[in-house]
């Protein structure tokens, strides 16, 4: 029996708890899963699992192999990275977790980047609105907006993901402008579950005082890219994340409301497990995700802001080319 990919294999069963979360990560078949982990209690005497019709939980002495085991096997991968060449050193698979809308906009622009320097690597992103705890979903690396929230981890922060309150050109048109927050109340606001606890929006004015503003939320969703379709649409307004707006701005699809205030924005972090020697392959690609993301970040809020100004000025010259009676239909 090869005791290493046994204990592997135990120690990713263990983190993702269940074998066939495991077997998936791991890119083997359950019942190999399965019999690998029969073997190993064989090997040991043993139990480390306690199996259900459901679930499982570990024995006690399926806790102390899972802690020893995971610490040997770190100290076998920093062993190899000492005597090995980096080539040798970079291989083997990276897991990495982000939410959906900026794992989906801004993350892959920065896996482009990793993968042409580590070409040897394998990476896997995991898109995911909930938090992810890094040791049971076997993630190596986590990109976290806004709270960091609790766990065993290790948090850097990256830069802030700027959010803006938009609507589409044609839904101003139909229904007329918003030049207070108190307009807000008027309109049919689409956001992400989760994101403003109450029907109260935050919004900082360039004096830095943060105010709110009550809303009507008409739609929730689950997901980011519903809630931009239907904002594009003209079915109301809402805030997104500067990345997602880039295109729109762009085009003319959408335009910011309120340029004189802004809704705030989120802290990026990037998580590592909180455990020692950090693996090579994991080090380098959050040494790289650290130099490339706030520069990608900064672009975006950049290239954001002055399309925004322009299509502000703009909507303001067509607003007032408008009969004031067509504007409130």
């Amino acid at each position: 029996m090869n005791l290493l990919e046994a204990m592997r294999i135990y120690v990713r069963v263990v983190e993702r708890e269940s074998i066939s979360s495991a077997a998936r990560d791991l890119n083997i078949g359950q019942p190999a899963a399965s019999e690998r982990i029969e073997r190993l209690e064989k090997y040991l005497g043993c139990r480390l699992l306690l199996r259900s019709a459901r679930a499982f939980k570990c024995t006690p002495e399926g806790v102390t192999f899972y802690e020893r085991s995971k610490r040997i096997l770190s100290a076998v991968e920093q062993t190899i990275a000492d005597v090995s060449n980096d080539e040798q050193a970079l291989r083997g698979t990276v897991r990495i977790a982000a939410p959906h809308c900026f794992g989906e906009t801004v993350v892959p622009q920065a896996l482009t980047l990793v993968r042409a320097a580590y070409p040897q690597l394998d990476l896997e992103l995991v898109l995911n609105d909930r938090i992810v705890d890094l040791v049971t979903e076997g993630v190596d690396v986590s990109f976290r907006l806004g709270q960091l929230g609790e766990g065993a981890f290790i948090a850097r922060q990256l830069g802030q993901v700027g959010r803006v309150l938009v609507a589409a050109p044609g839904y101003l048109s139909r229904h007329g402008s918003i030049d207070e927050p108190s307009d807000l109340i008027n309109h049919p606001f689409i956001r992400m579950q989760g994101t403003f606890g109450t029907d109260q929006l935050p919004l900082r004015h360039q004096a830095s005082v943060v105010e709110s503003a009550p809303i009507r939320t008409a739609v929730k969703t689950s997901h980011w890219r519903p809630m931009y379709e239907m904002i594009v649409a003209g079915a109301g307004i809402g805030v997104l994340e500067e990345p997602a707006c880039v295109e729109a701005f762009a085009d003319g699809r959408l335009v910011r409301l309120l340029p004189q205030f802004e809704a705030l924005p989120f802290d990026v972090n990037i998580l590592i497990q909180a455990q020692r020697p950090m693996p090579p392959r994991v080090r380098l690609i959050v040494t790289m995700l650290k130099q490339c993301t706030p520069a990608m970040l900064e672009r975006v809020h950049v290239e954001c802001g002055k399309m925004a100004r322009g299509l502000e000025v703009l909507a303001e010259d067509v607003d007032s080319a408008l009969p004031q009676q067509s504007l409130r239909a």
